[in-house]
């Protein structure tokens, strides 16, 4: 049985001092804005994040960087025009990064939820990114082993979520949503819609409800637009 959370502040309660969080997002798209609000406002610090990049503008995960709750990124795109926060932190020797190419990113996770224990890549391989891993020559190309990434909890977003917590999204903002949610300990979601169970066509559900532990209600403006194009 999942959790339903009355409110965000619920929802992240789990999230202790020096976890790894998997934070759904590509980008601004997909990422659980309210949950990281009440991350923020939680204290939880040392925490290290896993993301498609490490925060854009005034928002979301940059503000997380910005009052230094965050200990170390893994991710692929740490540097874009609004990534100021980062910049300052990592300039300032006060957050670590590890480099993972985005489909490097993807796949590790997938490999931490299906209990898969590594995997070969020809992705990295002759680069710095492969110091200290193993290589092998397959075929004549070389290949980089990568180990899985999983996660204390992972904070997702998604568009509706039934009680028993299934889950569908909206469009491209699944983006990392499904592959963290199987590959975490824990499973937070934010949704713009509850139903009950038998309200979402089997064949819809993107990520079953097994690979979810608690799903908190929070209607947002382009939720409703969404919903109202579904209904």
């Amino acid at each position: 049985m999942i959790t339903i959370a009355e409110d965000a502040a619920e929802a992240v309660g789990q999230v202790l001092d020096g976890s790894t969080v998997l934070l759904g997002g590509f980008g601004n798209p997909g990422q659980p804005m309210e949950l990281i609000d009440a991350l923020l406002d939680s204290g939880a610090r040392d925490l290290t994040v896993v993301n498609n990049n490490a925060g854009q503008a005034d928002a979301g995960l940059a503000l997380l960087i910005k009052e230094r709750r965050v200990a170390k990124m893994i991710c692929s795109f740490p540097r874009q025009s609004d990534s100021w926060h980062f910049d300052e932190a990592y300039r300032a020797g006060e957050i670590e990064l590890e480099l993972v190419p985005q489909g490097n990113l993807a796949e590790r996770l997938r490999a931490a939820g299906a209990g898969i224990g590594g995997f070969f890549t020809p992705t990295g391989y002759g680069t710095v990114l492969a110091e200290g891993k193993e290589t092998r020559v397959i075929d004549g190309r070389g290949y980089v082993l990568e180990q899985p990434l999983p996660g204390d909890i992972a904070l997702i977003k998604a568009l509706r979520a039934d009680e028993a917590g299934n889950l569908v999204y909206r469009k491209t903002a699944r983006n990392f949503g499904p592959v963290m949610a199987a590959a975490a300990a824990r499973t937070v979601v934010q949704v713009d819609e509850l139903v009950p169970v038998g309200g979402i066509d089997p064949e819809h559900v993107i990520t079953p409800g097994i690979h979810v532990n608690t799903v908190t209600v929070i209607p947002t403006a382009s939720g409703e637009a969404a919903l109202k194009e579904i209904a």
